[in-house]
Formats: C-alpha cells, structure tokens, sequence
C-alpha cells in the first residue's frame, strides 16, 4: 500500500482527519451549550451534565475492544460504519424532545465515536511509508487538538446564532461527507489473518473501565460518596473497576496464545509502556491547562465562550504549524530527542503562563506562553505514536491504536477531576487568605461581615450586584485565583518535566520493530 502516489496518502490522510474532527470536537462542543440546553429542554443540571458525561464514558470504554474489531472487520469497515453511527445519533439528538432521547442519542455517538477513533492510526501507518509517516502522524494530530480547542468557539457561535440543536446537527453534513469520500478513497487495511472475539476479556475490559470512567467523571457531583442516594459509593465503584481491570489482565495473560484481545506481549518493551502512558499525560495536562484558562479567562476576565476559544488559539496555531515538522524530524532522528525537547519547552509554557496569571494580565498576555505551550505540545502528539509504533511488534497496530486512545480518554477525564479538585482547594484557602488582607481597612463590625461572607462562598463566582462588600469579593477572587492558578501550573509543568527524565531513561534504545503493513483487500481507485 505504501508504494501509492504520495497524493493518493494524503488523500486518504484528509477523509481520517474530517471523521476524527467531528467526534473530538464533540468532547468540548456542548460545555458552552448548558445553559440553553437547560432552559430549550427544562432539564435540571444533573440531567444536563450527564448529555455530555455519557459521551465521553461510552466512547472511552470501547475504544479497546473497538480497535480488536478492526482485526476482524477491517479499519476501514469500522471506520466507515462508526461515520454512519456517529451522523445518525448526531441528527437523533439535534431532534431530541427531552433529556432522556438527549442522552440515549449521545450514548449511541459514544458508540459511533470508539468505532472511529482507532482506526485512523491503522489506515496511516498502512499507507504511509516510514519517512512520510511522522508528519502524517503530526498533521493528524494537530487537527484534533485543533478540533478540542475549536469546540467551544463553534459551540459558541452556534448556539448564539441558531440554537444549541444545530450543535449536534452540524455533524450530519461533515459525516455524509466522510462517508461518501471515505467510501472511494480509503484503503480496506484488513489484518492478515481474521481473529475470534475474545468475549469474555471484551466484557472485562468494557465493565472495568466503564467503573472508572464513570468514577472519575461523576465523583465530584456526588462528593465521593453515595451514588445517588443508594448503597454504591463512587469509591467502591472505582476499587470495582480495578478489580475487573486487574482480571481482565489476568485473563489476557491466560490467553496469550489464543487471539487475546489485548495482546500483552505490545508491553514486553517497557517504551511501548512508558509512551501510553505519556499519552494519557499529555491529555491530563491539555485538559488540566483548558480548564485553568476557562476559568481565568471567562469567571475572572469576564470574556465570553467564544471570546475565551479565541484567546486560545495562539495554542493551536502554532501546534497545527509545528505539529507536521515535528512528526518529520522525529521520523528521521528517532523520537526521544524530540520528546524530550517537547516536554521542557511545554513545561515552560506552562511556567511562562503561570507567571502571567499571577501579574492578572488581560487577553494579550497570553498570546505568548500559548504559543510556547502549542510548541511543545507539537513536539510530542506525533512523536508518542511515531516512536510506539517503531517499537511495536508486527500484527499489534490496532491494539496499540486501542491502547492510545484509552489512555488518552482516561488522562482527560482524570484532568478534569484531579486539577479541578486542587484548584478549587486552593482557591478556597487564597481567597480566606487574600480576605484577611482585603479586611484590614475596614471597621470591626463590617470586618466581620465581609469575613463571614467570604467564607460562606469561598470558591464561587461573585455573581454580579450591588451589596456593600461586591467590589472586594470580587477583587479576592482573583487574588486567590491567580495564585491557585499558578501553583496548578507550575505542578502541571513538573509533572512535564518528570515526562522528560522518563525519556530520557527509558527510550535509550529504539527497539528495531517493523511496522506491520497490512495488505489491503481492495486497493482504492
């Protein structure tokens, strides 16, 4: 395959890069929508919140027995049915009269969405050769991030626009499209030799992490406790997904030689281990950094949705630009350099950021750091898949394609709980902090007041008024905001730093590991 006209990859590379757009955008697309889906359908906002939870909780916990099916089906069968899948539930959920038919649509793009996502990498590392396939890799990569950061905007524009349903329904056109285009000019990538569901370990594995994507996802708005008020708590559904996890493990190692559905002998090279598990830190700190700006941007500068997307941009910019070149040169000097240099320059992104989140700068402040943290970020996405699939032994591409997308599914839902959680913590104490200063000047008896009132909503949003002490709330929640920005960034780099040592330990030697080629059943016209 990989003997096609350059022309004819990058063709292929264009139609995977428009069905991959969509479903990432999606991820983020319905965050700005909330407020107009709460009103539009009468939801209460437990029902509102889980129309983009389930989402997220079905597509990750398939990814993996979704990328198995490729062996089976073939990339591009999957790939093709999961663009029919993901356009009719977009459309079922544009008409969606309530929030139960809301729901239940997006739980079936969820489906539609796992049955995409792993299939790109098979397709590009069949019809790419190894000197073209790091800047394939790069370019696929920099649109998908440009697709989770591009969510809100659009979202934004849409709902202001035209409404929250044409959030969903914009997906229709671009999957018809897909589809249409998917069907002359994708390759039929098919394994070489068909193999057996392994049932069981798919049960497994869905079960396991369908406990802690939902753990993670959930854990906050029950407060770690009891789920909805029966005798689950979200604790003991997390300790339920380890458990399932750990057999699923044991029950993959036990079928090692009779078509597992996740093969183990993908992590015998400990770098095969390391880069998946980067891959999901890469996205924890994406997700903890979006997070972070958001709030500055729109809860402390008081920028809109779309005003806030626009400010991010510089981000994507310069990783859709850098993104490709990275991919290139980590194909023709190995990865570890390039991974290395990513993780140090993203780590000073995010210090340069947290520099500038403690000075309170406007908008244009952050044009910069952004621009360091895409520059980094650029020099890791495609690299991570260049250097995993380099070390991957023949006939495992679409587990490791499975591998990926899970840990990048599951370091973004751990970014939003871990840096959510201790931001808020350390907004809470700046702000008691940052009061006791704010108070100084005042009488004792409006001290007080301000103090008690401080303290009874400590970690909100000062909502617009006029009472006595507004000016100052106000003034104090930036002041702890800045600094609980700032810490969560500095840590959020350290943590990057550590990614880089990791490296430079671990992937000392490429482990000369072909990748396999599969050939297609049906060459493309």
């Amino acid at each position: 395959m990989t003997g096609n006209p350059p022309w004819r990859a990058w063709r292929t590379l264009i139609v995977l890069c428009a069905g991959s757009f969509a479903i990432l955008m999606d991820t983020t697309i319905v965050n700005v929508a909330v407020p107009d889906l709460s009103a539009g359908l009468g939801a209460g906002l437990d029902g509102v919140l889980w129309i983009n939870n389930v989402y997220q909780l079905v597509f990750g916990v398939l990814l993996i027995t979704m990328s198995r099916l490729a062996d089976r089906f073939g990339a591009r069968t999957l790939f093709l049915a999961g663009l029919g899948v993901f356009g009719l539930a977009s459309v079922l959920c544009g008409l969606a009269p309530d929030v139960p038919a809301l729901v239940a649509a997006r739980a079936v793009q969820g489906v539609g969405a796992a049955m995409i996502s792993p299939q790109p990498l098979v397709i590009i590392a069949a019809v790419f050769p190894d000197n073209r396939r790091g800047t394939a890799l790069g370019f696929y990569n920099s649109v998908l991030g440009l697709a989770a950061v591009l969510g809100p905007v659009v979202g934004g524009l849409l709902v202001t626009h035209v409404g929250w349903r044409w959030i969903f329904l914009v997906n229709a056109p671009i999957t018809v499209l897909g589809i249409l285009f998917g069907s002359r000019y994708l390759p039929a990538v098919r394994a070489r030799r068909r193999s057996r569901l392994d049932a069981a370990g798919a049960a497994l594995v869905t079960l396991g992490l369908a406990c802690l994507m939902f753990g993670l996802i959930e854990g906050e708005r029950y407060r770690w406790g009891a789920v909805a008020g029966g005798p689950l708590t979200i604790p003991e559904v997390l300790l339920a997904g380890g458990v399932l996890l750990l057999a699923f493990v044991l029950w993959e190692r036990h079928r090692r030689e009779a078509d597992p559905l996740l093969p183990l002998a993908l992590f015998t090279d400990r770098g095969v281990t390391l880069l998946v598990v980067l891959t999901g830190v890469v996205q924890f700190v994406l997700l903890g950094l979006l997070l972070v700006l958001t709030f500055d941007l729109q809860s402390v500068l008081g920028l809109s949705a779309a005003e806030a997307g626009l400010t991010t941009m510089p981000l994507m910019a310069v990783l859709t630009v850098i993104a490709p070149l990275a991919g290139r040169l980590s194909a023709r000097m190995g990865g570890r350099a390039v991974l290395v240099a990513g993780f140090l320059v993203y780590a000073g992104g995010l210090v340069a950021l947290a520099l500038v989140a403690a000075r309170g700068a406007g908008p244009a402040g952050f044009v910069l750091p952004l621009a360091c943290c895409g520059s980094g970020m650029a020099c890791l996405l495609a690299p991570l898949v260049t250097e995993a699939l380099r070390r991957t032994p023949p006939g495992m591409t679409a587990a490791l394609a499975g591998c990926l997308s899970t840990s990048r599914q599951i370091g973004a839902a751990l970014g939003g709980v871990v840096v959510g959680a201790v931001l808020a913590s350390l907004l809470v104490a700046g702000m008691r902090g940052h009061a006791e200063t704010s108070a100084a000047g005042l009488s004792p008896g409006d001290r007080a007041a301000f103090l008690t009132e401080v303290h009874r909503s400590a970690g909100a949003v000062p909502q617009p008024g006029t009472g006595p002490f507004q000016a100052r709330l106000h003034e104090v929640f930036a002041l702890g905001y800045a600094d609980a920005a700032r810490t969560v960034l500095v840590l959020l780099a350290v943590l990057l730093v550590l990614g880089a040592v990791c490296c430079v330990v671990v992937l000392r030697r490429a482990r000369a590991v072909p990748v396999p080629v599969n050939a297609p059943a049906r060459a493309p016209s």
